[in-house]
């Protein structure tokens, strides 16, 4: 029962995925791990920071999903983060190490992890630091929330201070600075009895190191993350955690990524290059539309570039889908916004940019592809450097051995630091620009010393 049910969806699967099931004597499903190949190679593109979700089902059964996190992820789609489905054979030592195991076995990438985000009841610690000794392992803040939520419904309060302090955790968490941490902890000293108060583990809001992995995104970022994951943590529970059969579950889950893989192909993993070069005559706003874009300028990537140099842009393009969009466009310059970056692009040949890739590689970045989707273009051969063309270059290793320069390396890096900054002092209150300007100060003096007075 358990092989039919799991391999009925993977009959009209193109790209088989990594599936690996051992069934009891009883022919019930004992482990499960589960990867396709559109998941692997999201984890392959951003393995830095991993995020652990554990549902569990009505046999006692729980499923371990593994998702991509940070700031560069920004995919979108129900469970397009999840990268990894896993059933272990016992939440113990032993089950959890041989689980890892195969996981790390099918993704390489692994040793690349640098940050480990999990809930508060993830007791195998030592586990996970056996098998992933150079990560951190935090509590992740949907974690922290959702256990507060729960927290507050169980302590039956009042209804109006259970709403004071649903919404105060609400704001927090779409904004957890150090200071609206500790005015939640204050909150909930003054509001929960004390005989209850140990359960909330509220010196959970004080640890920053905590809050760091969560505090670059902004509150609008902030409150689309959690609302994804909310509605991502919620499918598991309905197609797995409801399911009295573990097999019908994950048939259920596995079938509805099938159905929902749509927005697979704007990660790049799986277009086919187009011939045509005739332009486009149809509506901008068809996703068919975009994708045959994408696979055109691909396609030009390959036909015009050097191999080294359309493996690089490549990768720059797969950061573009469904993560970019046109600004501003005038008759000699075009303001590009990718993720939290913005960025000058200069579209008359050669093309230039001001983003750190261009000016290391000369080669077209994420903001020059972007602009070229946005215009239904593809790349033209006057629009790269004569040493990036087919056939003029073997090796990567010999263009970057010529090319690169440690000390353009240390300039493009401290100008891309003192953009950053800038942009963080101008977009802020006035009273948040004092505290923030005043933070620098002290760095600067206690870095440089206070006996050179450093220029801000």
């Amino acid at each position: 029962m358990a092989l039919t049910m799991l391999n009925e969806f993977l009959i009209e699967d193109p790209n088989p995925p990594m599936l690996l099931y051992q069934v009891s004597k009883t022919a019930q499903l004992d482990t499960l791990n589960y990867q396709s190949c559109f998941m692997q190679g999201v984890f392959a593109h951003f393995p830095e920071i991993l995020f652990i979700h554990r549902t569990y089902n009505p046999t006692g059964k729980v499923l371990y999903t593994f998702l991509v996190d940070g700031p560069r992820v920004q995919l979108e789609g129900h469970l397009a983060r999840a990268v990894y489905f896993a059933i272990p054979a016992k939440e113990d030592a032993e089950g959890l190490a041989q689980m890892f195991q195969v996981f790390k076995k099918f993704n390489p990438a692994w040793e690349r992890v640098c940050t480990i985000l999990v809930d508060p009841h993830f007791l195998p610690l030592p586990t996970l630091a056996m098998e992933f000794p150079a990560a951190e392992v935090l509590l992740s803040a949907f974690h922290i929330c959702k256990f507060l939520q729960g927290k507050f419904y169980q302590l039956s309060l009042e209804q109006p201070v259970e709403r004071v302090l649903l919404s105060a955790l609400q704001s927090t968490m779409c904004s957890a600075t150090a200071g609206n941490l500790r005015k939640l902890y204050t909150l909930l000293s003054s509001c929960i009895p004390p005989a209850r108060l140990p359960e909330l583990h509220s010196h959970w809001l004080l640890n920053d190191r905590i809050w760091l992995a969560h505090r670059w995104r902004s509150r609008a970022e902030s409150s689309r993350y959690f609302q994804g994951l909310e509605v991502t943590t919620r499918i598991l529970s309905q197609l797995f955690g409801t399911t009295p059969c573990v097999e019908q579950g994950m048939a259920s889950l596995l079938r509805y990524m099938q159905q929902n893989a749509g927005d697979e192909a704007s990660f790049s993993l799986g277009l086919t290059p187009q011939n045509s070069h005739a332009p486009l005559d149809i509506s901008p706003e068809s996703p068919k539309v975009e994708r045959l874009v994408e696979a055109r300028i691909q396609h030009s990537l390959n036909a015009i570039c050097t191999g080294p140099a359309a493996q690089l842009c490549l990768g720059e393009l797969a950061v573009v889908q469904k993560s970019v969009h046109l600004v501003s466009s005038g008759s000699e310059k075009v303001n590009i916004q990718i993720l939290e970056d913005t960025h000058r692009v200069q579209p008359q040949p050669p093309a230039s940019c001001s983003c750190y890739f261009h000016q290391a590689f000369h080669l077209p970045c994420r903001h020059i592809l972007a602009m070229l989707s946005a215009r239904h273009q593809v790349l033209q051969p006057d629009m790269l450097p004569a040493q990036w063309t087919a056939g003029c270059a073997a090796s990567l290793d010999n263009i970057l051995g010529s090319k690169w320069s440690e000390t353009l390396d240390k300039h493009l890096a401290v100008a891309l630091l003192t953009e950053e900054v800038g942009q963080l002092l101008q977009h802020c209150s006035q009273e948040e620009f004092e505290r923030r300007y005043s933070t620098l100060r002290e760095l600067a003096d206690s870095w440089i010393g206070p006996y050179e007075q450093v220029q801000l």
